[in-house]
């Protein structure tokens, strides 16, 4: 049992946290190797299983990473994108399997990843689910498909809970979407249309959020053109298929070398 890849679990308390805690406490090729928590949190020094209202594990949660991930091989961490980069520093220097399922980030948060991606195995994805991911090579493929008569919407719904819009799996369709087209999603990306906005610019890529009660997660890609639209589309009912996702990730990134991947390499898309 202790020959097991240890996994961290970071953000512990919230939703994905404790979702993955339950994976990876269920799962027979991974043990729980930490759990981890703001400073300050009311978790930090309880038993994780005791904390989540359980039995205990045998896990306290802490909140000093570092310690836990001396003694780990993997990281799952669904928390902010300020704190994602923190825990892809100490991963570099712990050289473990960093995972990440956090979006929202801005261009200085991803030079910071991918600096850390020089020193150990980073997966960081918009979306963990084997559906979503060949949602986005079915985007790319019929994005390339068709010509710029086909107009391209994303629209997509989540839990009233979400603080980031679009998602960040909206961006990974739409960035699919514009590779399709060979085109950079930055110049053609629409996101608020309020008011007397005029008419659709022609090639640009269309955004619309929903946030809303429970919503996992919903998302349509709409190709419309005159007379006739194709719609693609994936319903997450069940959180999770995110966390079995994450853990797939993190037990294939321990047999790659030291770079940045994505779900579609996981998956061998």
């Amino acid at each position: 049992m202790t020959d097991l890849p240890g996994i961290v679990i970071t953000g512990a308390s919230g939703r994905m946290g404790q979702m993955l805690t339950h994976t990876v406490l269920a799962s027979d090729r991974a043990r729980l190797a930490g759990c981890v928590e703001r400073a300050g949190h009311a978790w930090v020094g309880q038993d994780v299983g005791v904390a989540m209202g359980g039995a205990p594990v045998g896990v306290t949660v802490t909140d000093d990473p570092l310690e836990v991930l001396v003694g780990a091989q993997a990281m799952l961490d669904f928390t902010a994108p300020d704190a994602t980069v923190a825990f892809a520093a100490l991963a570099a220097q712990a050289r473990v399997v960093h995972v990440i399922g956090t979006t929202g980030f801005a261009a200085p948060h991803l030079a910071r990843i991918r600096a850390a991606s020089h020193h150990a195995v980073i997966v960081r994805a918009g979306n963990m689910s084997l559906g979503v991911n060949l949602l986005t090579t079915l985007t790319r493929r019929v994005a390339a498909a068709l010509d710029a008569d086909w107009d391209i919407e994303i629209v997509e719904a989540h839990h009233r809970r979400k603080v980031d819009a679009p998602s960040g799996t909206a961006l990974m369709l739409g960035q699919a979407a514009a590779e399709g087209r060979g085109v950079d999603l930055d110049t053609v990306s629409d996101r608020g249309r309020d008011g007397i906005t005029g008419a659709r610019a022609p090639g640009n890529i269309g955004f619309a959020a929903i946030r809303g009660g429970d919503i996992v997660g919903e998302h349509d890609v709409i190709f419309a053109a005159d007379g006739e639209r194709i719609i693609l589309r994936h319903i997450a009912t069940d959180r999770a298929i995110f966390a079995r996702g994450a853990l797939k990730a993190a037990l294939w990134g321990l047999a790659q070398k030291p770079g940045e991947y994505d779900m579609s390499d996981v998956l061998g898309l």
